[in-house]
């Protein structure tokens, strides 16, 4: 995210390929077309070699306006300040240089549980409670619901002090977290909205969390903004009825089975990046910013003509973010104000568009810490 900063969202079409354009200037840009540009308004691949570098992005509709361009990013070698030529360190009015890979594929939560010590005839009660951006919406403190099982008894003469058939427990459990909710209300939904459940081995109860809904995106720009979402849940099992209690605090006495949330084949949802759907949202969210005029967006997409989407569907995008603060600090030399730093945000196309466009920023700013 960009905090306050003066943001300035470039996409690197897919049509662009690997290839930044070298040796020409932002008129010779064809809309869509992003380049590095030096102070002598040379498109290049070495800007490390100039006092200072910025980014420019040819655009479709260029009445009333330029090239899309963000402001003066120090290079390093030699900067000019009247006729006096002073040294200036690379990258001095840079305060962040990162970059985050995108990945489309979002993992979901594994968690186990195993390791029972429940005796016969025990009530024991399993309870799941699941969160997401839209769940947490429909229920206070997310999704939570329990079922409880009456462990096997023992065979006849038995000892009832002795830890039940696991495997059955189990699979009792199984059942009871597969039943379908009531059919009354379409509205009502079961555990199966949201888990799979599956016996591992007899001796450990597997819980794997569902891909979320996929929703569409309509013609409505301000409707269903894209947002980060995933869903992860935690799991309660404990000896006795259910209960209305919060399990912040668990009594250690009535826990009856180790939850795994880490290690082995258990693992933590993750949220997708640099997707198709997150980068349209920054497009819309940062269009203001760079537009020479009619900066707003309207709810009928039909009056955003001068809005520019160069983002192509499906594709998965590594974002550069470089945040710095004003190359000529005398410009802030007058006023009652607070200096306002700038970023720079780089959509560029997985892969070797992404390789060349990196090498080009480290030419400048140095290697990138990459998230």
């Amino acid at each position: 995210m960009s905090d306050f900063s003066l943001t300035t969202l470039f996409v690197v079409p897919v049509a662009q390929g690997s290839t930044f354009p070298t040796g020409s200037s932002t008129q010779a840009l064809t809309p869509g077309q992003v380049g590095v540009f030096t102070n002598a308004y040379v498109a290049t691949a070495t800007p490390g070699t100039a006092p200072y570098f910025y980014i420019a992005q040819g655009r479709t509709n260029t009445y009333l306006q330029g090239s899309k361009r963000s402001d003066k990013i120090a290079s390093g070698t030699i900067a000019l300040t009247g006729n006096v030529q002073t040294i200036r360190p690379a990258g001095s009015n840079v305060t962040e240089w990162y970059k985050t890979e995108g990945n489309a594929t979002a993992v979901n939560q594994i968690t186990d549980i195993t390791d029972f010590n429940v005796k016969c005839g025990d009530i024991v009660t399993l309870t799941l409670r699941a969160h997401s951006s839209y769940i947490d919406t429909l229920y206070f403190n997310g999704f939570t619901r329990s079922v409880t099982v009456q462990a096997p008894c023992c065979d006849c003469g038995g000892d009832p002090c002795e830890t039940v058939d696991v495997d059955a427990l189990i699979d009792q459990f199984i059942d009871k977290l597969e039943q379908e909710a009531p059919g009354i209300n379409p509205d009502n939904i079961s555990f199966n909205t949201f888990y799979t459940f599956a016996n591992i081995g007899g001796t450990t109860l597997r819980i794997t969390g569902k891909a979320l809904t996929q929703y569409g995106q309509p013609c409505d720009v301000a409707a269903f903004p894209w947002e980060y979402d995933r869903m992860y849940f935690r799991a309660f099992i404990y000896s006795g009825p259910a209960t209305t209690a919060d399990f912040i605090v668990a009594d250690a006495c009535n826990i009856v089975a180790n939850v795994i949330y880490t290690g082995g084949a258990t693992q933590k949802s993750s949220y997708p990046s640099g997707t198709a759907e997150e980068v349209i949202q920054l497009e819309k969210n940062f269009y203001s910013y760079q537009a020479g005029y009619l900066k707003h967006l309207y709810r009928m997409a039909g009056y955003n003509e001068n809005f520019e989407s160069w983002v192509d569907t499906g594709t998965v995008y590594d974002l550069f973010y470089i945040k710095f603060n004003e190359y000529e600090k005398s410009a802030y030399q007058w006023g009652d104000y607070i200096m306002q730093d700038s970023m720079v945000i780089i959509a560029c196309p997985t892969g070797a568009a992404s390789t060349a466009l990196q090498a080009i920023l480290e030419n400048a700013l140095g290697t990138a810490t990459v998230y």
